[in-house]
């Protein structure tokens, strides 16, 4: 380093230094370590807390440094599947910030760290945009703000804490209007400019496949996929299927989409004067399925029905989307169908479930028409099948072996034996994967449909009517019930209900007014403000006036002379004054200090109270009249605190 370099950059990193760089730092770190894969979380924090110990204790040696930068990062790469996307360099991005740590040696070390720990709340943001993430990232800002600042002040003594957060407060509020002019005004993207697209797995449980057996992941999880607030009365719980992925290809084992006929034009959804109103608040989930209650009815422009009657929004559901949709009363549809779709939904595979198809032709045999042979399958369900999330693993036919052998299971073997009972029937049937029912927050008025929710039914197509909906697994007798998801927690949910429901409305609440301000809600304001032109350029333009007012106001108060004394040592030595004024010692306007001293000496009670305000005012003169060097800055701001604790006796 040469000797003409920044005194501040030679500047020896205190210990007190240290601390507040590792606890800015981590509590950067802890957003972003929330939201990601329990094990990579667990990796990580477990390196920054080795890192922070490493610096404030003793460096690592480079060896085992590089060997941590190898294995943490061969650890998120694992724990992605070695998926290379927004959320692995996410968390890439955490483990070099908190192993930079380590490497905390120089004073421009800790002014590099605490700059780049930034980017760990902004990238906790991608992932979710909550009032959790939003509070947890608040603090990390305060926490790295003051750790800049501190290291601004070195090598002098940093002020007072309660001191540097009301500074910081300031600095804030000064900030929050040209804030929320950006929030507010700035023109937004019907669709998200951020995100790979595929980059993560789907945070809904529902995707475009269902194997028999496979969805007991969602056995216990009751995370929200999606919030629904009616617009006057809620349609009856039992009714409220929200439609997702419709399956129509079997493999003798996974159900799947159809593919290649996407020329099929949609079915036309029959007008309704008692249509159900509903926003709906859905989570993301990396697909575009938007799970609309059926029948959908009226949608806006940034979603479009398919030909399987499920909503889909044109750009993938990153992150919080909300929706106003309208639903009519559940009825046949489509009664038209074109061969090649009737074909297809009539196809089986070969070698699977001999039972099950023999069984099938035998009973369309003997049943008059397909209304009775469908009835006569729901009440074999209903006679001798039970419902269990418990049921026994199915191997290669699995409908043989559930319909004949287990005759247990839950909605996927229900939904999945039926469709194939009716296609080797001659009828030609699907599998509707979604949610149904959901719990009303009664502290939100708004119902929650969790990932517990996720069900399969079953739609089959009837000439002269069209598809219509079956749910076989409402066909088991109620004692055939054995276990239900609502049987795992012995009732322990039920006595915390009104603890759930009160956060849950929370979050919702927040979705509605923060989350989901998109450029919908945007031009409405616009419009209410009396901006009647909204297209993108009025819209910006209406940005650059309001922010130009912001800075105006910003800049004015920054201007405006401030009330009474600039100069913080004479605020301290006139509160000291008024002090001794109160206690009948004033200080006269042409008198002099020295004087003052004079005369507060002879009128003290005691000696010992006459030597403390003594020893004060000897350092205000001495400081009033030195010459500015660095300590002299140390002594002032130490006067400045001791004049103004300074109490008379």
């Amino acid at each position: 380093m040469s000797a003409t370099a920044d005194p501040v950059s030679r500047a020896t990193l205190t210990p007190a230094l240290r601390r507040a760089v590792v606890v800015a730092v981590l509590a950067a770190a802890l957003p972003l370590l929330l939201h990601l894969p329990e094990t990579v979380g667990m990796g990580i924090g477990a390196v920054a807390l080795v890192s922070g110990w490493s610096a404030l204790r003793k460096p690592l040696p480079l060896a085992l440094r590089l060997l941590l930068v190898v294995v943490i990062t061969g650890a998120v790469l694992v724990g992605f599947g070695f998926r290379v996307g927004r959320d692995a360099g996410s968390a890439l991005m955490l483990s070099m910030l908190v192993l930079k740590l380590s490497e905390l040696r120089e004073f421009d070390d800790a002014k590099r760290v605490v700059a780049y720990a930034l980017f760990a709340p902004f990238a906790a943001f991608l992932q979710d945009q909550g009032p959790i993430t939003l509070a947890l990232g608040l603090l990390a800002a305060i926490g790295v703000l003051l750790a800049m600042g501190r290291l601004a002040q070195a090598p002098a003594a940093p002020k007072p804490v309660r001191r540097e957060v009301l500074e910081l407060g300031r600095s804030v509020l000064l900030a929050l209007p040209l804030a929320f002019v950006g929030y507010w005004l700035f023109p937004r993207l019907p669709a998200p400019l951020w995100g790979l697209p595929e980059n993560a797995v789907a945070r809904t449980g529902i995707s475009e496949s269902m194997s028999p057996g496979d969805w007991l992941d969602f056995v216990g999880n009751d995370r929200p996929a999606f919030r629904v607030r009616f617009k006057g009365s809620a349609p009856d719980v039992h009714a409220m299927y929200w439609r997702g992925p419709v399956l129509g290809r079997f493999d003798g084992r996974t159900w799947s989409r159809l593919q290649g006929f996407g020329g099929v034009p949609p079915p036309s959804m029959p007008a309704e004067a008692d249509r159900v109103h509903y926003t709906l608040t859905i989570e993301p989930s990396e697909h575009r399925y938007v799970f609309a209650l059926e029948s959908p009815a009226a949608w806006p422009n940034s979603l479009e029905l398919g030909s399987d009657a499920t909503l889909r929004s044109r750009y993938p559901l990153r992150s919080v989307a909300q929706f106003e949709l309208q639903a009519s009363p559940a009825r046949a549809f489509q009664p038209e169908l074109p061969e090649a779709l009737r074909n297809a939904y009539l196809a089986l595979p070969n070698a699977f479930n001999p039972r099950t198809l023999e069984r099938a032709r035998l009973w369309r045999q003997t049943s008059v028409g397909d209304r009775a042979y469908i009835a006569r399958v729901l009440e074999w369900f209903n006679a001798e099948h039970a419902y269990s999330i418990t049921a026994p693993p199915l191997g290669r036919h699995t409908a043989d072996e559930f319909l004949f052998d287990t005759q247990e299971g839950f909605c996927e073997h229900f939904s999945s034996a039926f469709v194939i009972l009716m296609r080797g029937a001659g009828i030609p049937a699907r599998v509707v994967t979604g949610y149904a029912g959901g719990e009303r927050n009664r502290v939100g008025d708004y119902w929650v449909i969790r990932q517990l929710n996720a069900h399969a039914w079953a739609e089959v197509w009837l000439q002269g009517e069209g598809w219509i909906r079956i749910d076989p697994t409402a066909a088991v007798a109620p004692e055939r019930v054995f276990d239900t998801v609502y049987d795992l927690d012995g009732g322990f949910g039920d006595a915390l209900r009104p603890v759930l429901d009160f956060g849950d409305s929370i979050r919702e609440a927040w979705n509605n007014f923060v989350v989901g301000y998109d450029a919908i809600r945007q031009i409405r304001l616009l419009q209410s403000l009396g901006w009647r032109n909204t297209d993108p350029l009025a819209v910006g333009q209406a940005f650059v006036i309001a922010a130009g007012i912001a800075l105006g106001l910003t800049l004015l108060v920054l201007m405006w002379p401030p009330k009474g004394e600039r100069d913080p040592l004479l605020r301290a030595w006139r509160g000291f004054l008024r002090r001794w004024a109160k206690r009948g010692m004033e200080k006269r306007p042409n008198e002099t200090a020295e004087a003052f001293l004079e005369r507060l000496r002879s009128g003290a009670s005691t000696p010992s109270a006459a030597d403390d305000a003594e020893a004060l005012v000897r350092r205000f003169i001495a400081q009033r009249y030195a010459p500015s060097n660095t300590d002299a800055d140390h002594e002032r701001a130490a006067l400045i605190e001791a004049l103004k604790r300074h109490r008379p006796r």
